[in-house]
């Protein structure tokens, strides 16, 4: 099992995070999901960008049964 850290929050931080656990959900499966949701939205975010900076050209590839 991992090592324990501790990381210190201020009282308010602390009353959100509580706010936000749900009933049986632990602090770090809490954490866990808010971090695997920042990655994806981080992901979507620099997708987005790219999409709209990119300069991009047409492949002509031919994928059987894309018909």
């Amino acid at each position: 099992m991992a090592a324990t850290k501790r990381v210190p929050v201020s009282e308010g931080v602390w009353a959100d995070l509580s706010a936000l656990k749900g009933a049986g959900q632990t602090y770090d499966d809490l954490l866990a999901a808010m971090i695997e949701q920042e990655k994806k939205r981080r992901f979507i975010e620099d997708m987005d960008r790219i999409e709209e900076e990119g300069d991009f050209v047409e492949l002509d590839v031919d994928v059987p049964g894309a018909d």
